[in-house]
């Protein structure tokens, strides 16, 4: 900024999608219960079924975030669209229609130009400085500490660590818990984990010698909470659980796990890197000790993430990493340690992104959070339906309580091939295992192909998905 003023993470006037009033834990618009739990209703389809005739009913199941903040307003996806300077670009000569938010989110114009003006106007390494730049690039990276917290209704910005991202946050929480475990100590897992949250527990199996606890997924997608429960033992330490499967869109009842586990005096991590985007947690209500997110996902940008951890679940993890900043004395024969959060962020930290992330949390919270997950999910209920029509087309993850994602597989061709012939039509899809191989196993697939929608796609993108995705199979049979 030409005058010096510090760098913020807050625009003046973020541009609204809707209107009304925003208010960040509170009411308007449909609500989940605090796990975003409701009962299941519908079948996964086997390797033998076809996929159900008709998609289920936007209305009967609109998510709203766990006690996040929602208002009613007036959703305009094409305002949405024109924010995200990316989406106005062409590729193979078709306009773009990216349907790959699960993997990442485009960028927002205030996210980009937010860092663009913190590199050109006001940049240094944070803390212990005592020059101008250096305080405003304080201000701006603790500004963005502030913001995650207050979206996530964390009581405390000290309840909020920096990571480089949600697979370090998971291996930062491994890491600490993994020196305390003893050989025979149990950790739970389910079927639908994304690998991130599946390798650091087996490393510590490896390394530490406990053992892993698997929650089977019931044939509609959802956890069967029975077999859940039924593994919860006085052995139990941990249970590691995603709030939004990245390939069945499941919705997990996180509050009631959080009960249970706690129940045995076991702790819960939650993977949020889905959840943040599409359930939009408040970390009280749900009742977990951590909670992981990622920017990139959350229309931020790369390279940074956060851990939120309750004061005492914080207090009992060690260091991660040592280095500067994480120290309160060093000398020859003893060190100290800094308290949470700034024990577990050693070195340099990603500030440009944290900055970057602070305003991408800004746009988000300023917009019509129930508007758009009831958009969100109307595509996807949109492109079920065509995706039920076509023959030789099984759809994996009908939950009764699920987000925006489409995971499907094609008889006859590889997701592989699928994807880029949609992609010669512009269409931008995610083909493979998508990080889940024990899910691929536990379902049936080999690789499939997911679509995922986001706020800023449109009717007209859930068209091109469906045109393009029926000349793929034309090209197969």
């Amino acid at each position: 900024m030409a005058d010096g003023s510090p760098v913020s993470t807050t625009t003046a006037n973020p541009p609204p999608l809707g209107e009304g009033d925003h208010a960040q834990h509170g009411g308007g618009g449909p609500k989940r219960d605090a796990g975003g739990g409701s009962p299941a209703s519908a079948a996964m389809p086997s390797s033998s079924q076809s996929a159900s005739p008709q998609a289920p009913s936007t209305a009967s199941r609109s998510p709203s975030p766990d006690g996040g903040g929602l208002r009613n307003a007036r959703f305009d996806p094409y305002a949405a669209r024109a924010q995200f300077p990316i989406l106005s670009r062409e590729v193979n000569g078709r306009p773009l229609v990216y349907l790959d938010n699960a993997a990442s989110a485009q960028k927002p114009r205030v996210v980009i130009d937010t860092m663009t003006r913190a590199m050109e106007h006001s940049y240094a390494n944070v803390h212990r400085g005592l020059h101008t730049l250096a305080n405003e690039t304080t201000e701006a990276y603790e500004a963005a500490r502030e913001t995650v917290a207050r979206f996530l209704n964390a009581p405390s910005p000290s309840n909020v660590v920096w990571t480089r991202g949600g697979t370090e946050a998971i291996n930062l929480v491994a890491n600490g818990i993994g020196l305390t475990l003893q050989p025979g100590d149990e950790i739970i897992v389910t079927e639908m984990e994304h690998h991130s949250n599946i390798v650091p527990w087996h490393m510590l199996r490896e390394r530490r010698d406990v053992v892993l606890r698997w929650a089977p997924v019931a044939d509609d997608g959802s956890l069967d909470m029975t077999a859940f429960r039924a593994l919860l033992t006085e052995k139990t330490r941990l249970v590691a659980v995603t709030h939004m499967s990245n390939v069945l869109g499941t919705i997990n009842p996180i509050r009631e796990i959080a009960n249970a586990a706690h129940a045995v005096g076991a702790r819960v991590l939650v993977d949020g890197c889905q959840g943040a985007v599409h359930a939009l947690p408040d970390v009280q209500a749900l009742a977990c000790d951590y909670y992981v997110v990622t920017g990139h996902k959350l229309y931020g940008p790369t390279a940074i993430g956060a851990l939120y951890g309750t004061a005492e679940a914080l207090e009992a993890l060690p260091p991660f990493q040592g280095g500067g900043e994480m120290i309160e004395t060093v000398a020859q024969d003893r060190i100290t340690y800094a308290p949470p959060p700034h024990r577990f962020e050693a070195g340099t930290p990603p500030i440009l992104e944290a900055i970057g992330l602070g305003a991408a949390l800004e746009w988000f919270m300023a917009q019509p959070r129930a508007e758009i997950a009831e958009h969100e999910l109307r595509l996807h209920d949109r492109a079920l339906a065509a995706v039920n029509a076509m023959p030789g087309l099984k759809v994996f993850g009908r939950a009764a309580d699920k987000g925006a994602i489409l995971t499907f597989t094609v008889e006859g061709a590889h997701a592989h091939d699928i994807a880029q012939i949609m992609d010669r039509y512009g269409v931008a899809v995610r083909a493979g295992l998508h990080c889940a191989e024990p899910l691929s196993k536990r379902v049936g697939y080999d690789s499939s192909v997911r679509a995922s929608f986001a706020l800023y796609n449109t009717d007209e993108d859930v068209d091109a998905f469906v045109d393009a995705l029926t000349k793929a199979r034309r090209f197969f049979a």
